[in-house]
């Protein structure tokens, strides 16, 4: 497996399989990896841990870094090379990069734009960076960062001139055995929060079946019962992210703080 730190070399690596992470891989994350690797095409994972979608008062810092691991990791799912560059390769500081535009995903919901507000100019900032530096054909998304792999979804339609052979895919959430998504942040709970933190699934599984409003209520009680701090707990459009419409697949979505560590979580409604 060739590990990339350098922009010159990206180019043996161009028309394959990307993986962007932000390292700390954890099972979730080898999924990833298979399904890219299952297309029968070389596999790049990105480790790049992008300052530009933490606020000030994030967890910049403290979020994992675990290259040695992680390159580890990447070579037994099969990634043909790893692309883990500094701050400077992806933002040279002499060179004005593009940011694309939000579309309306990243802005209108009031889910992860309203109280991240800067996390979307981040997210799109990179993932378009890393789509013009390597050209892949095929890139590959985690379902549980929900509102994310919509984002992105309707970034690559809007600039289908610009990726034109790219197809963005999306892969089912990966979970411990008590249901708690995997999270890179999950590292930094506490045993006590930890056991707490199960209370998103839970909450998501109360949702099924029930009328929007309902369910939204069914989850606050599951969670407000285990003391999470609530950014929201809702039922949406599965597209759009808006308000539901009959007939139109639903996702439940949750985003809630224990101690210092906030976790999200999402699933189809019905």
């Amino acid at each position: 497996m060739q590990v990339i730190t350098d922009i010159a070399d990206l180019q043996l690596c161009t028309g394959g399989a990307l993986v962007p992470t932000m390292g700390a891989l954890h099972a979730g994350h080898r999924v990833l990896i298979r399904a890219a690797a299952d297309r029968g095409v070389p596999v790049l994972v990105s480790l790049f841990v992008n300052p530009a979608q933490f606020a000030p008062h994030e967890d910049l810092d403290a979020y994992p870094r675990t290259l040695e691991q992680d390159l580890d990791i990447a070579r037994a799912e099969g990634a043909a090379a790893v692309f883990a560059p500094t701050v400077d390769v992806v933002y040279p500081p002499d060179e004005v990069i593009w940011t694309p535009p939000l579309p309306g995903v990243a802005t209108e919901p009031g889910l992860e734009d309203a109280h991240r507000p800067h996390f979307f100019d981040g997210v799109c900032g990179v993932v378009a960076r890393l789509f013009d530096l390597t050209k892949p054909s095929l890139a590959f998304f985690g379902e549980k960062d929900w509102q994310q792999l919509k984002v992105v979804e309707a970034m690559t339609r809007v600039h289908a001139d610009r990726w034109p052979l790219l197809q963005i895919v999306g892969v089912p959430t990966v979970r411990e055995a008590d249901g708690l998504a995997l999270s890179s942040r999950n590292v930094h709970l506490s045993s006590d929060d930890r056991h707490r933190a199960k209370a998103l699934s839970l909450a998501i599984h109360a949702s099924h079946g029930l009328e929007p409003t309902i369910a939204e209520a069914a989850m606050m009680k599951v969670l407000l019962e285990s003391e999470l701090a609530v950014d929201y707990a809702v039922v949406r459009d599965a597209a759009s992210l808006t308000a539901p419409k009959p007939g139109h697949a639903m996702r439940a979505l949750i985003a809630a703080t224990l101690g210092r560590v906030r976790l999200i979580d999402n699933a189809a409604v019905g």
